[in-house]
């Protein structure tokens, strides 16, 4: 059996910096896509079509493990998340058949294009508020601190059902939520993190228990109707589904937002074609996802000895699928490294997953980012990268977030 059982120092790899991690993505794919890492115990699987297969063959390669803590909990953040009774479970993404089966079909009944297409008006008036309000403000300024972080999460929060004047706690409670999962924190780091994990779910739960006293027209109203009409859900699954919704809800979408400002500002001349013809935005949307997704990274478990790319993987392995590298797969995608918004086969990138995982929230997030992009180029077509501007990333295995996005634009003169 393959165990190459070296730290793969060589190909530049390094699982939890985010700051520019595709050239040692693409040795990977060149030298050694399927490589096993022992500083975190996984098999890292860059190459496209390897991706994708193990994607596909959920039998073979569970989701159990994809929202299990990197790093393991210490002791007293397990004691106060037991104190707290912490027992929130993964809505989706880490559930396997039939349990994952039955509750994304429920949830899929509850989460429809009707519910959220109804959202878009506030979201254009969200976005029209905020950036009209950054761009009366000093310069340079911060497109994501301004606009894509408030954005999605008034969004996901009235989808939801939940208290709009929450949205920084959601906000510390998801930063928390992605620390202590997919970060690399020691001990005394995750203290506060784990006080805050026990206040969101005790959150969630609130919810739903509320959901059944006042039968609100949300999310959360709808699940518990379903369940009372006899779909087989239960209280603890609706609270965990809203663990999830609340946090992949907004999370990923305040970054694909911030993103794709970042990258079309990066190219003015990208900018400036959506600026005058908005209807290059969608295609524009999918080539930012494959060129910079929120997701670089996600999590399997092997059931059973296998394959992957002609590598055996033994059984109970970790395995590590990079989409931020298969995004960029020369054998997929010509000139991979370029951005290009009318890509022919952009659409093909594996950002939002593939199988029977991908993304429930997809066309939500797309919706959100068409609508800010419309009305930031609308209003803002001007809009820039601050000049100098050195864009940080946050250390995560699976997250690639960008700290802010520094922008300019030319004043404004009252008429």
């Amino acid at each position: 059996m393959t165990t190459q059982q070296r730290c793969p120092v060589d190909h530049g790899y390094q699982p939890f910096d985010m700051t520019d991690p595709f050239p040692s993505y693409a040795a990977l794919r060149a030298e050694e896509p399927v490589m096993y890492d022992e500083r975190i115990d996984y098999w890292v699987v860059t190459r496209y079509d390897d991706i994708k297969q193990v994607f596909d063959d959920w039998e073979t390669f569970s989701s159990e493990n994809a929202q299990a803590p990197v790093r393991e909990r210490g002791v007293q953040a397990k004691k106060i998340m037991e104190e707290g009774g912490f027992t929130a479970y993964s809505g989706l993404s880490a559930r396997i058949p039939p349990d994952h089966t039955r509750i994304r079909a429920i949830v899929q009944r509850a989460f429809t294009p009707r519910r959220y297409k109804a959202l878009e008006p506030t979201i254009r008036e969200n976005v029209v508020r905020l950036t009209e309000a950054m761009i009366g403000g000093e310069q340079p300024g911060d497109a994501l601190a301004s606009i894509a972080y408030h954005v999605p999460t008034i969004t996901i929060l009235t989808l939801i059902g939940a208290d709009l004047d929450m949205v920084d706690t959601y906000k510390r409670w998801s930063d928390s939520r992605a620390a202590m999962t997919w970060g690399d924190l020691t001990d005394e780091e995750q203290i506060p993190h784990a006080h805050n994990l026990v206040e969101y779910w005790q959150e969630c739960q609130r919810l739903v228990a509320e959901a059944h006293e006042t039968n609100p027209d949300s999310l959360v109203g709808d699940l518990v109707r379903a369940q009372s009409e006899g779909a087989e859900i239960t209280d603890h699954e609706i609270a965990s589904v809203c663990y999830s919704l609340l946090f992949a809800g907004h999370e990923t979408t305040t970054t694909l937002i911030a993103n794709s400002l970042r990258v079309l500002l990066s190219h003015p001349e990208a900018w400036q074609a959506l600026a005058e013809d908005p209807s290059l935005i969608p295609g524009a949307i999918d080539e930012i996802l494959r060129y910079s997704p929120s997701i670089v990274a996600w999590r399997r478990k092997a059931l059973v000895d296998a394959q992957i790319g002609g590598v055996d993987i033994p059984k109970g392995a970790n395995i590590l699928l990079v989409m931020g590298s298969a995004n960029r797969d020369e054998s997929r995608f010509e000139d991979p490294d370029s951005f290009q918004i009318s890509r022919p086969n952009a659409r093909e990138h594996l950002a939002f997953g593939y199988g029977i995982h991908y993304c429930l929230g997809n066309m939500l997030a797309k919706l959100q980012t068409k609508v800010a992009l419309e009305e930031i180029g609308r209003i803002a077509p001007d809009l820039a990268l601050a000049p100098g501007a050195e864009i940080d990333f946050a250390d995560n295995l699976s997250f690639r977030v960008p700290l802010s996005v520094p922008v300019t634009w030319k004043e404004r003169v009252d008429a």
